[in-house]
């Protein structure tokens, strides 16, 4: 009989189910999973010969080189027999061709835009007033329809602690290198975990499940976003709302809702985004939770003033520090602890930039300390964050008068952002490249609006 360690064998599936491997799985932490295998008496020649790697791969791998690469992670997963979804790839090559060409990462032009957004906001409303809309069969031609793929018959917590673990891993890419970092692999983990839908589970479970599933779908969503893949943003952000609210999650049917509406503010239709941020305030208000209507209300706050509407946008800035003061101390949920002091801080700046381009110049004494302080409190794990918020101190600065200081600043926000795989990240360095072009009888300012036009690509303001 061959054993674990002898060359022609093949790994125990019950190795897969250990619960130090589902988490190393999960996370695609492959050095783990490979020093889990040895001390199961797997060689790396072993390990090698399974996975087609060299053994100094195996090797550099022990000693904990991250692989990072989905043709790679898949070519493990199959070499050493790991369930795939166990990983969030897809099942096999041909969903996983699926997935990645589908419908949903086109952005369809036949369809007038602003009918999609009065189908989203009347789906939206629908769901958050309580409406059960879980399993329609068409909810509305923003939905475009994602490849599916086969999933467990019966599941339990641990299959639901599988998806919480990847999307806050996924998440975590997301924050730090763009939303082109990771979204295939959410896609790849929505494609497994939507089937468990149809699984056999306790209530309990399947309550964890609609709420584990709508978060996913949510990073879904903002990883569309953040890519320029709005159809397809709308497409899971109208997913997530709809498991958030049967899985009875208030706050997190209130973040999504958020979300939305920073896409309509992104996409520069503030009054769209007024309609979601206000279905939002209704969640947030029905859970309880005072940072959740802080997150909504700092956002309401962007969209007024994107409005011209200095008196709103002030009021709800106010409120924003208030409802975050009265949060402080209390136990909150995943998706708004994310919502901390560096992010009052930098919504106070954006509201304050806003005004300051707007009507009311005299808005940069606000937006500069404001903005210095939060960048001052952001780490390398929050890359993207910090890019915009530079990007928007920058802008301070030239509007302030202080054109060399602005013009540095400026030049350190596109070094960060050109490691980023965000569109996003483009699209917000537009306003300092107009702050920019207006003073080329400043060598630095002219500078700097052609490294931002050359970054931002073919096309763009130029001045």
């Amino acid at each position: 009989m061959n054993s674990i360690g002898s060359p022609d064998s093949s790994i125990p599936p019950e190795v897969w189910e250990e619960a130090e491997m589902r988490d190393a799985l999960v996370a695609r932490e492959v050095s783990a999973v490979y020093r889990l295998l040895r001390r199961h008496g797997v060689s790396q020649r072993q390990i090698a010969a399974m996975t087609g790697q060299s053994q100094s791969e195996v090797s550099e791998i022990l000693k904990g080189r991250q692989v990072m690469a989905y043709d790679v992670l898949v070519r493990i997963a199959g070499g050493l027999g790991v369930p795939r979804g166990y990983m969030g790839l897809a099942y096999d090559d041909v969903t996983a061709v699926r997935v990645a060409g589908s419908k949903e990462v086109t952005e369809p032009e036949e369809e007038d835009e602003s009918m999609k957004r009065r189908q989203f906001l009347a789906h939206a409303a629908a769901v958050t007033v309580g409406a059960n809309v879980l399993g329609i069969a068409e909810p509305g031609s923003w939905v475009a329809h994602a490849a599916q793929t086969p999933a467990p018959h019966r599941i339990g917590m641990t299959d639901v602690r599988q998806i919480e673990a990847a999307t806050k891993a996924l998440r975590a890419l997301d924050y730090r290198y763009g939303g082109g970092a990771c979204r295939d692999a959410v896609v790849a983990q929505l494609s497994w975990g939507r089937q468990m839908l149809g699984s056999t589970a306790s209530d309990q479970v399947k309550q964890k499940l609609h709420i584990a599933l709508a978060d996913l779908h949510s990073l879904a969503g903002w990883t569309s976003h953040d890519i320029g893949l709005h159809d397809a943003a709308r497409t899971h952000f109208g997913k997530a709302l709809e498991l958030a609210k049967e899985g009875g999650n208030e706050q997190l049917v209130a973040n999504v809702l958020y979300r939305m509406g920073r896409v309509y503010i992104h996409t520069k239709a503030p009054d769209e985004a007024l309609k979601m941020l206000q279905l939002g305030q209704i969640a947030a208000q029905e859970s309880g939770s005072e940072l959740a209507v802080a997150v909504i209300c700092a956002n309401q706050a962007w969209a007024y003033a994107m409005m011209g509407h200095k008196d709103m946008a002030m009021q709800l800035v106010g409120r924003t520090r208030d409802e975050w003061q009265r949060a402080q101390g209390k136990e909150v949920e995943d998706w708004v602890r994310f919502f901390g002091e560096t992010d009052v801080y930098g919504m106070i700046g954006t509201v304050h930039t806003v005004l300051a381009q707007g009507e009311h110049p005299e808005h940069t004494k606000f937006a500069i300390p404001a903005l210095t302080r939060c960048i001052d409190l952001y780490g390398e794990e929050m890359t993207r964050s910090k890019t915009f918020g530079l990007s928007l101190l920058a802008t301070n600065h030239l509007l302030d008068g202080d054109v060399d200081h602005g013009a540095k600043l400026g030049r350190t926000a596109i070094d960060l952002a050109s490691d980023l795989k965000s569109v996003r990240a483009k699209d917000r360095m537009e306003p300092l490249q107009i702050e920019a072009a207006k003073r080329r009888n400043s060598s630095d300012a002219r500078d700097l609006a052609e490294i931002i036009a050359k970054f931002r690509g073919p096309n763009t303001l130029t001045g």
